[in-house]
């Protein structure tokens, strides 16, 4: 009996034992889920009870440099959900057939998402409002109030279509920038979504007479551009000209640039593509093949159409550059007087490092020449020389001066940066290369800014595409601030310089740009594309007018293969009627 009463108390002790460790360990989890989980958990009750149908903001307007030209618009248009739990048993299948006619879907997978055990499936995105009210007019007939939604949406549309189609981008089927501005300025550009609010159980069924809280959304900012629409649009018209007449196979670029505040008046791509079907085929030649074309290839194609050669492709500049070399040497004392007749003498060719480079006229030397001929000549052993004198520190000094070695900074995307050997592995013969514009690659727009100092009296500009962010809701206006880099040559230099530029045009090498009444000044330029490719690049850079410098223009044509041939001589009337025309437009708008 004794034996009994202890083993019932034993027992009685582990019983209680285990009662307290269980208790013990329920509060623990109680407090874990109370204090640890609870916002989490609070979180995932109201995401399952609270229905939320987002409220797409319209994207910014964006404007060219006028404020007045819409160059990308958000246009009303609508989607349609449905609400499964919302929908009777009887109904889903009239519900379907209704949802498939109107909107052109598949039945089976309209009735699948109707059917579906889930709160909210999506039927059709950004419809026109005239499909939407089909299916109003519809509800209303067969006495449908709910499980069915049709919510404002926006769409991006394009008005001018092709126009700087490289620079403002594109968006996603989810009003996201994919490129260009409508990339880089996205937070800027995307506004913030609102939402419309129900209380609904597991299914989506709706709890409670509540109704639905509507949270508005807000629009985007909208952006105004350096780019000007009317020499944006005929830029691309010389532009499509210079590339087709005279057959460039790998398409071509012009960048034009106020060097005074570093505005990019207009950048042009050839080939363009259309903003509102940046999917599709963009010339003759591939809307031939493009059904029967692989993905992969596909993409590639596209893929190379949207970039923005002006600033993600690199190449060299050739002669252009010898303006560069030209500014350091008048900078550092090396040339005082720029018509100092026999300073220099070009006998065909110059020895350096035991190499022979020749000039580009080398079977019928320019003989005894001050730097001005130098430059009208386009003269190689005057620049190798003036290189070797400067030597190789000096020299990259001023790369880095001119923001040669840096990508520029423009608020674009996809930026590429200049090749240089390095400083301290440039011998002689790379620096005898370099000084007349080879054996290097930079892109357009780095080409562009340094030019720009030229012509701005010796300021390095940032240049810029955005000048103006208009905010949706205040409307107050924020000036997109110039950058001035800092000084890279004197005023005296710069005048010197473009002096010499206009004397290139009235009597060098550029005299196909001169045209009576106007003060032009520039550089042709022409490099191999490549080592070896047998492909060349084309290239003029024009400044005017001379006394007062409005613009920058740089035109550069790869791999042109018409009869004209590829020197870039031959290139710069293409750019000159471009100059007589921005000129023009400078003159109207600064009366």
């Amino acid at each position: 009996m004794r034996t009994i009463k202890l083993s019932s108390k034993k027992k009685m002790r582990n019983a209680l034992f285990i009662s307290f460790i269980i208790i013990f360990f329920l509060i623990g989890r109680i407090g874990y889920i109370q204090f640890v989980q609870g916002g989490e958990l609070s979180s995932m009750a109201y995401q399952q009870q609270t229905l939320d149908r987002t409220i797409n903001p319209k994207r910014g307007i964006i404007y060219d440099a006028t404020g007045k030209n819409e160059l990308a618009v958000s246009s009303t248009v609508e989607t349609v959900t449905v609400n499964p739990g919302n929908i009777t048993k009887e109904n889903k299948e009239k519900v379907a057939k209704v949802l498939s006619e109107i909107f052109e879907l598949d039945y089976n997978k309209v009735l699948k998402k109707v059917t579906k055990r889930s709160s909210i499936e999506t039927i059709s995105k950004k419809v026109d409002k005239q499909k939407t009210d089909q299916l109003r007019i519809w509800m209303q007939e067969n006495g449908i109030t709910t499980g069915i939604n049709i919510d404002e949406d926006t769409k991006r549309y394009y008005p001018y279509s092709t126009i700087a189609s490289q620079i403002i981008g594109f968006c996603g089927s989810d009003n996201q920038g994919l490129d260009g501005i409508e990339a880089k300025y996205d937070t800027e550009l995307k506004g913030k979504q609102g939402a419309i609010q129900r209380h609904t159980d597991a299914k989506g069924g709706e709890i409670g007479h509540e109704g639905e809280k509507y949270v508005p959304a807000i629009d985007g900012n909208d952006l105004i551009l350096t780019i000007d629409l009317t020499i944006q649009s005929m830029v691309e018209k010389y532009l499509e000209e210079a590339c087709i007449d005279n057959i460039c196979t790998d398409g071509g670029n012009v960048v034009v640039m106020n060097p005074q505040n570093g505005d990019i008046l207009a950048m042009a791509t050839y080939p363009n593509y259309n903003l509102n079907q940046p999917y599709v085929a963009y010339t003759d030649e591939l809307k031939e093949t493009w059904d029967s074309m692989e993905q992969a290839e596909k993409t590639k194609n596209l893929q190379a159409v949207w970039r923005n050669k002006a600033i993600a492709d690199t190449y060299e500049p050739g002669s252009v550059f010898k303006l560069i070399t030209a500014s350091a040497s008048i900078e550092e004392g090396l040339v005082t007087d720029i018509d100092k007749q026999g300073q220099f003498s070009c006998t065909g060719g110059i020895e350096v490092a035991g190499v022979r480079i020749k000039c580009w006229r080398y079977y019928r030397p320019h003989g005894s020449e001050s730097l001005r001929l130098g430059l009208m000549n386009s003269c190689n052993p005057v620049f190798i020389g003036l290189g070797q004198q400067l030597g190789v520190q000096k020299y990259y000094n001023y790369l880095k001066k001119f923001r040669l070695l840096n990508r520029t900074g423009i608020d674009l995307p996809g930026e590429a940066n200049s090749i240089f050997l390095a400083e301290e592995k440039a011998g002689p013969v790379e620096l005898a290369t370099i000084s007349f514009g080879q054996r290097f690659e930079i892109t357009p727009i780095q080409l562009v800014t340094a030019v720009s100092a030229i012509a701005n009296g010796g300021n390095s500009i940032q240049p810029r595409i955005v000048k103006q962010i208009v905010n949706s809701e205040t409307k107050e206006v924020t000036d997109v601030p110039v950058k001035n880099e800092g000084t890279v040559i004197s005023k005296e230099t710069s005048e010197k310089v473009l002096s010499m530029m206009e004397s290139v045009v009235s009597e060098g090498t550029g005299k196909n740009a001169k045209v009576a009444g106007y003060r032009i000044g520039g550089k042709t330029g022409t490099s191999e594309d490549g080592v070896n490719t047998n492909k060349y690049v084309t290239s003029f850079c024009g400044v005017a007018p001379i006394d007062n410098p409005q613009v920058v223009v740089l035109v550069t044509l790869y791999n042109p293969t018409g009869e004209g041939g590829h020197q870039g001589g031959a290139w710069e009337i293409l750019t000159t009627h471009s100059e007589i025309k921005i000129h023009e437009k400078f003159i109207s708008t600064n009366k």
